[in-house]
């Protein structure tokens, strides 16, 4: 298991309204260091962005437990996902995102370089993150939940220990 957040750059979108158009955004790296460095930050990562359980529960619960999080020391939320930024902002409106930090890992070298990068080409999705949390503190990592059963083209989707409500049991038991 590492013990550190890999060094990478993240292609994101900021909204520009000197861009103009329908589609006001320019593009804007983010490395590690930009989101993790001297924060203490909440990870969780997911298969993709409209997937069922990622938008009926994964994300919802983080946003709505978003105060709680903060009343205990964490800086920001962050939602991984194996999709493009243009698809992790049309989900996010979707889903009222307000607080949580929806990061999108297009090209799936971050995930990749956690360990986390599985085929789900047995759902059509070719390759997606599995799911799990973390805790970070200026790029270490504390503590992981991973879920159950990590392999290649599993038949299932486990989401039991990278809920929201096991991350903020196990910061409200430090």
């Amino acid at each position: 298991m590492i013990s550190h957040v890999p060094d990478v750059t993240f292609k994101t979108r900021v909204r520009d309204e000197s861009v103009g158009g329908e589609n006001p955004f320019k593009w804007q790296d983010l490395t590690t260091d930009d989101i993790f460095a001297n924060k203490k930050v909440i990870v969780f990562s997911l298969p993709g962005a409209f997937t069922p359980t990622c938008s009926t529960s994964h994300l919802p619960r983080y946003e709505e437990l978003y105060n709680e999080f903060k009343a205990l020391g964490i800086d920001e939320i962050v939602c991984v996902s194996v999709n493009d930024a243009f698809v992790m902002y049309q989900w996010g409106l979707k889903q009222n995102r307000e607080h949580v930090f929806l990061l999108p890992d297009g090209n799936g070298e971050f995930t990749r370089k956690m360990g986390m990068l599985v085929d789900k080409s047995n759902l059509g999705f070719g390759m997606r993150s599995w799911r799990y949390s973390m805790l970070v503190e200026n790029k270490e990592i504390k503590k992981m939940f991973i879920e159950s059963g990590f392999n290649d083209n599993c038949p299932t989707d486990p989401f039991e220990v990278s809920d929201a409500d096991t991350m903020l049991e196990y910061l409200k038991g430090q």
